[in-house]
């Protein structure tokens, strides 16, 4: 049996999350999640890929306000704008506008980043459908509305990786909004298809393709690779070649979720690929993989 071990939502994309005993699930994914985004002059987006100093910045929404924190920097709070004047603004294939939150916020992201930034949240009628197996929308997340990943699949990870003499990583560098304790197996989530948990359903989407960010340290900010993308591109690939852990999913029926709720498998896949690809279960007497990237 499965059980929901850690619930995150990140609320400015790109950011620290907030861990939470419980949370509402609304079509676009945990509630507050990635309602805000940084982003340039000219509308793209910011994230921690180039500027991974974002990781150390810690949003909290206070009702109707927003505080930030980062080391060595005075903590701001300012009122949330649900609307107002708009930006345009572009997250990975979707095009459209936010609602700019005002000149504190911008300076503070500026001056964080040596370079011009404003923040944003999303507009009343956003608007966003996310395709994949399960269609169905998200606010700012990169593809889709919520991440899930299992414990058994990070405790695989990490049996490789000090194996190969490095440091075992922690989940948080996979930021995902889901965490699952219970399964035995590594990456039994690929293989869901429908699930729920609480009140709350969810339907798989993709595995999740990752890029540089899993390299950055979560707590400092500071680049920290090459673990653990090198490891898992030894055994960890999709059918388009792509490294991946963890899976997207959609939101087939909001409700409520809780840390300790069971999850429960409706339907299943057969393996993945990269499931059905991977080698028997890593331990520290079996080979080194021989490729690293």
């Amino acid at each position: 049996m499965a059980r929901i071990a850690r619930l995150t939502y990140y609320p400015v994309k790109a950011c620290a999350g907030t861990d939470v005993p419980s949370a509402e699930v609304t079509p676009a994914g945990l509630a507050h999640d990635r309602v805000f985004q940084l982003v340039a002059p000219d509308g793209g987006v910011l994230t921690q890929r180039p500027h991974p100093v974002l990781a150390a910045v810690r949003p909290r929404v206070l009702g109707d306000r927003l505080a930030l924190s980062a080391p060595g920097r005075d903590d701001v709070v300012f009122p949330i704008r649900l609307d107002g004047p708009r930006r345009p603004a572009s997250t990975y294939g979707w095009q459209g506008d936010g609602v700019r939150q005002g000149d504190e916020a911008d300076e503070w992201f500026s001056d964080l980043l040596g370079r011009p930034a404003e923040l944003i949240r999303i507009a009343p009628g956003h608007d966003r459908v996310t395709g994949g197996h399960t269609p169905g929308t998200a606010a700012f997340a990169d593809g889709h509305a919520l991440l899930i990943a299992s414990e058994s699949s990070l405790d695989s990870l990490n049996e490789r990786i000090a194996a190969g003499q490095g440091e075992p990583v922690p989940m948080d560098r996979f930021r995902p909004n889901i965490v699952l304790a219970g399964w035995a197996e590594p990456h039994r989530e690929d293989e869901t298809r429908e699930l729920s948990a609480g009140t709350a359903k969810f339907g798989y989407a993709q595995q999740c393709v990752r890029c540089t960010v899993p390299m950055i340290d979560q707590e400092t900010g500071a680049k920290a690779g090459p673990e653990p993308i090198r490891t898992l591109a030894t055994y960890r690939r999709g059918p388009d070649g792509g490294v991946v852990f963890g899976v997207q999913a959609a939101v087939l029926r909001p409700g409520q979720v809780a840390v300790g709720d069971e999850v429960i498998v409706h339907s299943w896949a057969g393996p993945s690929p990269s499931t059905a690809a991977a080698e028997p279960p890593f331990t520290a007497t079996a080979r080194r993989p021989a490729e690293s990237v």
